[in-house]
């Protein structure tokens, strides 16, 4: 699993297609010796399709295509040359968009198909990003001074007055509650980029929120682990004021940390924790962060699914992986919304936002470079809190074990207690829960209570949803027979060396 990404390539802003109308009637015949009225405009009446009437044409269009060549000169009157018997005009030449009509053009092509995306100048992604914004916020310009273009035709009298159109103020614009903008607005201030930086020099920047008013922030381990020791610490609110902080506590296992900010203010607010059992695929999700640097950064999904087993870590030399049994959701998740929170439509949190599936490393807990994929994983909050709620009280993490190494192959055939455990020790620990329920080297565990086990990384996951003392349902094979057996967990202080 990787929180290492790239951005993406901005898709071409969409052209919605013309409606092509009848030839205009014929007016009248003029009173003899009257000149002939000019006609009020030569453009379609096309702007609830997205055409624009009048001034400019559309992407691709030749200035003029919508009068038929050499018969009218400027705001439709009569081009020199033109015969005044010809009255009344031919019908406007379909615009050369258009294609001739239809679904299509005849040479095969859809409407709006002639107007390309500007392809970004080489220098960098970000330059890449910048060139589609500035390409989208032309076409937005375009189609929005039309639409006011039509809407002074429709509105002018003859007379030499001028007509505005007046939008509404911001501050008329109420947003219920339980939309994403409001749930956003809400959160947002109890939402913090954190920066962290080690003796060294080397960190990065991250997401947490508040969790209580005394000051603390949850969020990822590998968010804070380079200020752990002697590292610098700081947490930016989206106001902009900015505290500094200290590590209260840091699962690496859980990739859970707890800090604390230093002179904290009076007036926090922490965020309202829902409950992730109650989650259900399908559900809404909104994640708020920093995705590289960009703080207070909105996204918005569903959870795609639950009980996901991720064994993940940042990439780093000598990182060691966290497991969890994680809430997926295809929220945009990137570097940098690590540790923030992840709501569900109500605006409760529901899980940390923690690792990505990296397209480019071809597997979990690689180390490409790459950008969101719609596959994101956050802790479960339920299980983070717990987690907190630990290390604020004693500042170390306690870890439920049944007392036995297995097989971190993922072999889709169960975890296997291995013949020796680390650096030579027994691979059952005597007198230790899997010991006192009979377990063996070799066996293979296949389900935890009713939750199917495939690998080692996915038993150690189910594990630590549990808490020591906790007795859980183990179903294993010893020689091709299948046993079941009940295990009192016990418990394991503080990270493993």
């Amino acid at each position: 699993m990787s929180t290492e990404n790239e951005g993406t390539s901005v898709p071409p802003a969409p052209s919605a297609p013309p409606v092509p109308v009848d030839a205009p009637a014929a007016p009248a015949p003029p009173a003899p010796g009257s000149a002939p009225e000019a006609p009020q405009g030569a453009g379609h009446d096309t702007v609830s399709q997205g055409a624009v009437p009048g001034g400019p044409g559309a992407p691709g269009e030749q200035p003029g295509a919508q009068s038929a060549p050499g018969a009218y000169g400027e705001h439709g009157a009569p081009a020199a040359g033109s015969p005044v018997g010809d009255w009344p005009p031919p019908p406007p030449a379909v615009p050369a968009y258009a294609s001739g009509g239809g679904a299509g053009g005849a040479d095969g092509t859809a409407w709006g198909a002639s107007y390309q995306q500007p392809q970004p100048k080489p220098g960098g992604k970000r330059g890449g990003l910048v060139a589609g914004i500035i390409a989208a916020a032309l076409v937005a310009g375009v189609v929005g001074g039309g639409v006011g273009y039509w809407a002074a035709e429709r509105n002018d009298d003859g007379g030499s007055g001028s007509t505005t159109v007046s939008a509404s103020s911001p501050a008329d614009v109420k947003r219920d509650p339980g939309t994403v903008a409001g749930v956003a607005a809400k959160a947002m201030p109890s939402t913090v980029t954190i920066e962290a930086e080690g003796s060294n020099g080397e960190g990065g920047t991250g997401t947490g929120f508040v969790y209580d008013k005394e000051g603390h922030i949850l969020t990822n381990n590998h968010v804070v682990a380079e200020a752990v020791d002697g590292g610098k610490l700081s947490a930016t609110f989206s106001n902009g004021k900015k505290y500094d902080a200290e590590v209260i506590g840091h699962a690496q296992g859980y990739d859970v940390a707890v800090i604390k900010l230093k002179n904290a203010p009076s007036n926090l607010q922490p965020l309202h924790l829902g409950n992730s059992d109650k989650v259900a695929v399908g559900d809404s999700t909104i994640a708020i962060g920093a995705p590289f640097g960009l703080s207070n950064t909105v996204t918005t999904g569903i959870i795609s699914a639950k009980d996901r087993p991720v064994a993940s870590s940042d990439g780093s030399s000598g990182s060691k992986a966290s497991y969890m049994s994680a809430l997926q959701t295809d929220a945009s998740i990137n570097p940098g919304n690590s540790g923030g929170p992840l709501l569900d439509g109500s605006g409760n949190v529901i899980g940390i936002n923690s690792a990505i599936q990296s397209a480019s490393s071809g597997g979990l807990g690689g180390s490409g470079q790459s950008g969101s994929i719609g596959l994101g994983f956050a802790i479960p909050i339920n299980q983070a809190d717990m987690v907190a709620q630990q290390l604020i009280k004693t500042g170390e993490p306690v870890y439920p074990v049944i007392g036995a190494t297995v097989s971190m192959d993922e072999n889709s055939s169960g975890a296997t207690i291995t013949e020796q455990g680390a650096g030579g020790s027994a691979a059952v620990t005597p007198n230790g829960p899997a010991a006192k329920a009979g377990l063996k080297s070799g066996d293979t565990i296949t389900k935890l209570d009713d939750t199917v086990v495939d690998s080692g990384p996915t038993l150690i996951g189910q594990i630590w949803t549990h808490k020591p003392g906790d007795t859980v349902k183990l179903t294993y094979t010893r020689d091709g027979k299948e046993h079941t057996v009940d295990v009192t967990l016990g418990e394991r202080k503080g990270d493993s060396s």
